[in-house]
């Protein structure tokens, strides 16, 4: 997967997560717990999304990098993923 295919996986299941937050405003560098105020259950929710939409494996000691964009662009897009 290309980085922006990953960007827009990721916004995508964003959006199911959490509808009320403009994506547009998300800063793809910041943990989303402190920007929009995700609670642990919606990061698992949202690993679990990426997983079952790319067949990918995310262990859960891996759920920390779900939680900026560009940390899943760095999981999903190294080699092996």
């Amino acid at each position: 997967m290309s980085d922006d295919e990953i960007r827009a996986l990721y916004l995508r299941e964003l959006h199911k997560i959490a509808p009320e937050v403009d994506l547009n405003e998300i800063d793809p560098a910041i943990d989303l717990r402190e920007q929009i105020d995700l609670d642990s259950m919606d990061i698992l929710n949202l690993a679990v999304a990426i997983h079952e939409a790319t067949g990918i494996d995310i262990p859960e000691a891996d759920y920390p990098q779900m939680t900026t964009i560009n940390g899943c662009i760095a999981y999903l897009g190294s080699p092996g993923h």
